[in-house]
């Protein structure tokens, strides 16, 4: 995707731009060796997008000539996070069946989060682990088999180490024996906590067990601890019936982007940073939506922001079931047909003026007296 600049850019900071200034003025502290290459490399994408720095293509008409900037295409980026999002909810349309869809809500206690963020090569295996749960459960008491898709959370709502899973189901399975498709399964909260409980427990002693973890960053006698996490109960939410829009608007929401949108961003100057978050608890307690505003150094910000990166090679969204890849071709198939639906191809990707114009309806190519303008010259990039 590329976005539009003109020649004379302004020089006040537009609100959009405010996550790119934080990081601009806290780079010395990000951008060292200590931190994570997948961290350093990110939000220089973020702080070079939409900027000579990626170069560009020149457009013009017989009136007008416009620059527009290369995009940088990173998932920390809020504008090219949310065209990737877009795109994904577009294929995603077409590849899944017209069927109802469940959210599960998988957390664990909070003397584990440390133990997470000390050790992030484990947090790589919980989307395998809540996917796994799921299908058991669905295999055992049903004998069918889910569309599962796995989005990994690693925030809360204070931009805080919190690991948690949301895992969006088919409400229905394929049962291959009997070749049928079994609607509206009914989701036992009580065998599926369990599951869940008993699969993080396991991993975790067996990390230890193994000599994966460093007993530096460990709690006192770990093993005990976790015997009594086994022993208390644990919170996970099982959402009601949505439809495949709905669905794709809620997992749309967590996925190719940081934590904190911009518009939550409402302050920002060289001594702090001020910016909403969801207080979970007063709105449990009230059952309605309660705001707060928090207020940090940049330094302290963007060290919170750093920790949700996600290492390289590493998806937000991951796929099992019935939608893996290796199965997905097949199952897939044999599901729009015992459903009687007709199997959709894949959309071609839009391009960044047709994106541009479904998702905002703008023409990025008419000049300010509506006429079109035509490809010129490419911009290289220029150094940072």
């Amino acid at each position: 995707m590329k976005s539009s600049e003109h020649r004379k850019q302004p020089q006040q900071r537009h609100p959009e731009h405010r996550l790119r200034q934080i990081l601009e003025m806290t780079q010395d502290q990000w951008d060292r060796p200590t931190e994570r290459d997948t961290v350093r490399t990110n939000f220089r994408k973020v702080c070079a997008c939409r900027t000579p720095a990626l170069g560009g293509e020149v457009y013009a008409s017989a009136a007008e000539e416009k620059i527009f900037f290369h995009t940088c295409k990173s998932k920390c980026c809020p504008s090219c996070g949310n065209r990737g999002t877009r795109l994904w909810q577009r294929e995603q349309w077409t590849a899944l069946p017209d069927v109802p869809f469940v959210g599960i809500v998988f957390t664990m206690p909070n003397v584990f989060w440390p133990v997470l963020d000390a050790h992030r090569h484990l947090q790589h295996d919980l989307p395998s682990l809540g996917a796994a749960v799921i299908q058991q459960w669905a295999w055992t008491r049903y004998r069918v088999r889910l569309c599962v898709v796995v989005v990994q959370h690693t925030f809360g709502g204070r931009l805080n180490h919190h690991p948690h899973l949301h895992v969006m189901v088919s409400a229905g399975g394929l049962n291959q024996g009997e070749a049928r498709w079994v609607e509206s399964l009914e989701f036992d909260h009580e065998q599926i906590m369990t599951l869940w409980r008993f699969a993080v427990c396991s991993y975790l002693w067996k990390a230890h067990r193994n000599g994966l973890l460093h007993h530096s960053s460990l709690p006192e006698e770990f093993n005990d601890l976790i015997l009594r996490q086994m022993n208390r109960r644990w919170n996970i939410y099982i959402t009601r019936q949505m439809s495949k829009r709905h669905f794709l608007g809620y997992a749309g929401r967590y996925i190719r982007r940081l934590p904190i949108s911009q518009r939550r961003i409402l302050n920002v100057t060289e001594q702090e940073v001020v910016y909403q978050y969801k207080d979970t608890q007063q709105s449990k307690e009230t059952r309605m939506k309660i705001v707060q505003e928090a207020r940090c150094t940049p330094a302290e910000f963007v060290a919170m922001l750093s920790q949700h990166v996600l290492d390289r090679y590493q998806h937000s969204m991951r796929y099992f079931g019935m939608l893996a890849p290796r199965a997905k071709g097949t199952t897939s198939a044999a599901v729009f047909l015992l459903l009687g639906q007709k199997q959709r191809s894949r959309p071609p990707r839009l391009n960044w003026r047709n994106s541009l114009l479904r998702d905002f309806h703008i023409d990025p190519l008419l000049d300010n007296h509506g006429q079109r303008m035509q490809w010129v010259r490419h911009l290289r990039p220029t150094s940072a």
